[in-house]
């Protein structure tokens, strides 16, 4: 089975649009700063079709992390877009900020460099937000879910990642703080009657939220 997954993954990523040698110095840049934390192609090029899908100008990341998330969203924007980018690694925004430049990008993104709470709290209650991904700290997604569903347009989608935490949300007896954090999010959000929502396989699973 997991010989059939490598190869699926494979003709997955042979069917979407290549990486430009922006993306391949990035990723190869993160792999060797945290190899462990970044997101794949293929969902890179997710985020980008969703962002083109909805027309998204007014899209909030929670997680930066080294900015492929970032890029990729920047890049299917319209030119009048913006992004406000939350991250609360200096060191890892940098890295970001470097590769958004370069890929002439840099001028839709508003990066703030600390808790993303505090950030998102901030927001001015009338803010509309076309779309949001959520890909931080897992105790804090139900945090990050609720401020940002409040200032949703109707219509507007939010992807949280990592929403399966390879496969533990199933093991009931896993008490990991972070598989507990994600594992009630996903009962929520699958309850809250404010939404539809869709969790999917890709990557470590993430749940699609459409704000009704």
């Amino acid at each position: 089975m997991d010989a059939m997954q490598a190869a699926l993954g494979r003709y997955l990523l042979s069917h979407c649009e290549s990486p430009d040698d922006v993306l391949r110095d990035l990723a190869v840049e993160t792999e060797a700063t945290a190899p462990d934390l970044h997101i794949t192609h293929y969902e890179g090029a997710l985020l980008s079709m969703i962002t083109r899908i909805t027309g998204a100008r007014r899209v909030v990341g929670v997680g930066v992390f080294t900015g492929y998330s970032s890029l990729c969203i920047a890049r299917a924007m319209p030119e009048d877009g913006r992004l406000l980018a939350l991250e609360i690694n200096a060191e890892w925004a940098a890295i970001a900020e470097r590769y958004w430049k370069r890929a002439g990008v840099d001028h839709k993104i508003d990066l703030r460099v600390g808790p993303a709470a505090d950030a998102l709290l901030a927001l001015p209650e009338d803010d509309e937000v076309d779309f949001a991904f959520i890909d931080a700290d897992k105790v804090n997604h139900r945090l990050y879910y609720e401020e940002l569903l409040r200032r949703m347009r109707p219509g507007g989608l939010i992807l949280l990642a990592d929403s399966l935490r390879g496969g533990r949300v199933l093991k009931d007896d896993c008490d990991a703080e972070d598989v507990v954090a994600v594992r009630e999010l996903n009962e929520a959000v699958h309850a809250d009657d404010r939404v539809d929502s869709l969790i999917f396989p890709s990557g470590d699973g993430a749940t699609m939220v459409r704000k009704r």
